[in-house]
Parts: C-alpha cells; sequence; structure tokens
C-alpha cells in the first residue's frame, strides 16, 4: 500500500481519485490547495503526490517547483493531472507524469502503479538543474509571502468581528442610560414634576435636542451593526412612500432651517403605496436630508423629489454643497468613511448616514447612487453640489 497526497480544490475530483485509489489499496491524503499540500508533503512524506495545476492559491507549477527543491521530496514522484495545462512546462519543472482529466477511471490505478513502480516521463527539453533550484527558491519566498497575507486575513477577520462586537455592547451601553434620561426630560418639560420658568424651559428643550441628535446616532449605530452581523429585522407591511418621505423632511426641518436653507419639494404623486419597513425607510431618508443641510452653504437650497419608477418608487436629493471629489465618490458608502476625517473637520457625524441608507434601501430590493455633481434636475432646479437617489421596490421580497 502506499501513501499518496492528492492536492486539487475540486471535491468531486478528490472523491473519484480517493474512491479509485483506496478501492486499489492505497492510503489517500487530500489537500485543498497548494499551500496545504506543501505542509502536508512536509508532515507525512508521501510516496506519490498528484497535484491540480490550477489552484486559488499557489499553482501547480509553482507547488512542483518547491516540492522538488524539498530534500526529502528528491525521489517522490510528482504527477500532474489537469484538464488544461503545458505538459512540456510541467515536466521541466519537475513533474514525473502528466495525466490529463477528465481521467480514465479504468486505467486510472494501473498509471499510478507504472509511477510509484518506477516509470518517469521525460519532455523534449528539461530545465537545468540550477534553473530549477532557483525556480524552487523563488516559490519558497512566494509560499512565504502568501502565507503571511493569509496570516494578516485572519487578523483583519478578527479584527471585524471584534469590531463588530463593540459596535453592538456599546450601543446597547449607550442605549441603556437614554431611556430615563428622555423620559426625564419629556416630564420636565410637560411640567409633570412642577412649574419650569421660560429660562428653564429654553434650557431644557436645547438639551433636549442634542439628546435626540444623540439617540439617533445610536439607534444608527444599532442599526448598522444590526447590518453587518445579519440580526437586523426588516418589517413587510403596507405603507405609502410618499408619506413616508414628508414625515422624513418634517423631521429634518430644523436642521435645514438651522443653516436658512431654502427646502425645494416637488408634490408627491397620490397613492405611492408600497410594501416594506417605512420606519427604517423614513430614517434612511433623513440620514440623506441631514447630509444635504450639512453640507450646503447657509442660505443655499436643497432640492427634494418623488418620482413613481419601474417597479418601485424612488426620491431625489440634491444640494448645492461642495460636492465630492471622484476618489471619495466609491466610499462615501462604508460605514465611518469621512472625505475629511479630521477632529477639525467643518461638518458634523460619524460617516453612517449613505452607509446605513444604502443597507436599507437595498434590504428593500432597491439602492442608493450618489452623484457629484448632480445628473438630473430635481424639484425644476438643476444644483450643482451632490445629487442622492434612494430607490426602493413597491413589494420586495420579504426577508427577516
Amino acid at each position: 500500500m502506499a501513501r499518496i497526497l492528492h492536492i486539487e480544490d475540486d471535491p468531486k475530483n478528490r472523491l473519484l481519485v480517493r474512491k479509485l485509489l483506496t478501492a486499489a489499496g492505497h492510503e489517500v491524503l487530500e489537500a485543498t490547495g497548494g499551500l496545504e499540500g506543501i505542509r502536508l508533503a512536509t508532515e507525512r512524506a508521501p510516496d506519490l503526490v498528484l497535484v491540480d495545476l490550477y489552484m486559488p492559491d499557489l499553482d501547480g507549477y509553482e507547488v512542483t517547483l518547491r516540492l522538488r527543491g524539498m530534500k526529502p521530496m528528491a525521489g517522490v514522484p510528482i504527477v500532474a493531472i489537469t484538464a488544461e495545462g503545458d505538459r512540456e512546462i510541467s515536466l521541466a519543472v519537475g513533474a514525473d507524469g502528466f495525466l490529463e482529466k477528465p481521467i480514465d477511471a479504468r486505467r486510472f490505478a494501473r498509471q499510478i502503479e507504472r509511477f510509484l513502480g518506477g516509470h518517469r516521463e521525460r519532455g523534449r527539453t528539461r530545465a537545468s538543474q540550477q534553473l530549477r533550484i532557483a525556480g524552487s527558491r523563488i516559490v519558497e519566498r512566494l509560499e512565504r509571502k502568501v502565507v503571511e497575507l493569509e496570516q494578516a486575513n485572519r487578523r483583519l477577520e478578527e479584527m471585524m468581528r471584534l469590531r463588530r462586537e463593540f459596535l453592538r455592547n456599546l450601543s446597547h451601553e449607550l442605549a441603556t442610560p437614554m431611556t430615563p434620561i428622555v423620559g426625564y426630560l419629556r416630564l420636565l418639560l410637560d411640567e409633570e414634576l412642577g412649574p419650569i420658568t421660560p429660562m428653564q424651559a429654553k434650557s431644557l428643550r436645547a438639551v433636549q435636542g442634542s439628546t435626540d441628535r444623540l439617540r439617533g446616532l445610536i439607534d444608527t449605530l444599532l442599526d448598522v451593526s444590526s447590518l453587518e452581523t445579519g440580526r437586523m429585522h426588516f418589517y413587510h407591511r403596507a405603507y405609502d412612500f410618499g408619506q413616508v418621505a414628508a414625515h422624513a423632511i418634517e423631521q429634518a426641518r430644523s436642521l435645514l432651517a438651522a443653516r436658512d436653507l431654502e427646502v425645494l419639494v416637488q408634490p408627491a404623486p397620490a397613492g405611492l403605496d408600497a410594501m416594506g419597513d417605512p420606519d427604517k425607510l423614513r430614517r434612511a431618508i433623513v440620514h440623506v436630508l441631514d447630509n444635504a443641510a450639512k453640507f450646503s452653504p447657509e442660505g443655499g437650497r436643497v432640492a427634494v423629489a418623488i418620482a413613481d419608477v419601474s417597479r418601485g418608487y424612488e426620491l431625489r436629493v440634491a444640494d448645492e454643497g461642495p460636492g465630492i471629489d471622484p476618489q471619495g465618490l466609491h466610499r462615501v458608502f462604508e460605514a465611518f468613511y469621512q472625505a475629511d476625517g479630521s477632529v477639525t473637520r467643518e461638518h458634523g457625524g460619524v460617516g453612517l448616514g449613505l452607509a446605513f441608507a444604502r443597507r436599507v434601501a437595498r434590504a428593500m430590493g432597491g439602492d442608493v447612487e450618489l452623484f457629484s455633481p448632480p445628473r438630473h434636475e430635481v424639484a425644476g432646479c438643476a444644483l450643482g453640489g451632490t445629487e442622492v437617489v434612494i430607490r426602493v421596490m413597491a413589494d420586495p421580497p420579504q426577508r427577516s
């Protein structure tokens, strides 16, 4: 019985070879990639190696070069097995045989026995020993780099997991004390705990405004955390797209008014019936309007239009802000990304608004697009800043 190492990323091919060789009395070791194959060859000392030429990390040529550079593998036959490969190159880099896919199930075990018995193929052009040694050294360095990259990728994945957990825990920790703060502020403003003076009422309303903004940020953190971990629940109920947009515009009025912005709203068509999650859609629209307000110059204009489009609805928001440079356009939908991330930046926020809006729109069968400068007239205005388009399906597939 021989120990045969099979390096192949296709599970169906591995299964076929395993069945044929175990039926012939051989032990079969399996590796799904080049790096794993090299490790198994080092640890298990196979009597023969079968290697596919096309794999996602190191290909079969590189694996063969690397194995040929390892002293314990000097006399071990290596057979390339592939549907599309160069026989001469395979033999030149150190393979002792070349079998084409699909393999002949009736002859395969006998072919392997021949290689185990000492049969070796010779190509028309054989690489010199010096060239093979040099190639092996190059592949050894490449192997180390691939291993380093895989380790770095695992560290990044772990950091992403820890980031998601941190966001989830932080959001819940912040949300817990907010409940009594909001409640007591309401009681004080409603004078349920006793009369207050006009100056006290003004101060409490200022605190309430900041508290509302903080609560909105916490809600967004919770939402983004839930979306990233796949734990966000989307409701599937009837709503009117135009009414949801109107409520969002009304909610954003205070920030728009604070910057003395003229808001131009194109009347929405009647009867924009839809199915989905109106609350999350409203919050997504508010984020887009907040962005338009923050980046518009004081006294400028923000235009909003609602349209009935194929299989759904869309809302367009255009502003007169500075726009976004082309390098930043593809990144603005990343959570926490900001074109100006410095602590001295002019505009507030933490870079969650557009990320949240896109995730919500996609969950409702649509998407969010951004154009800078705007591509369309919005509410009859051709503005020069940025245009954001939120699109949803009227009846998207239901999801949890």
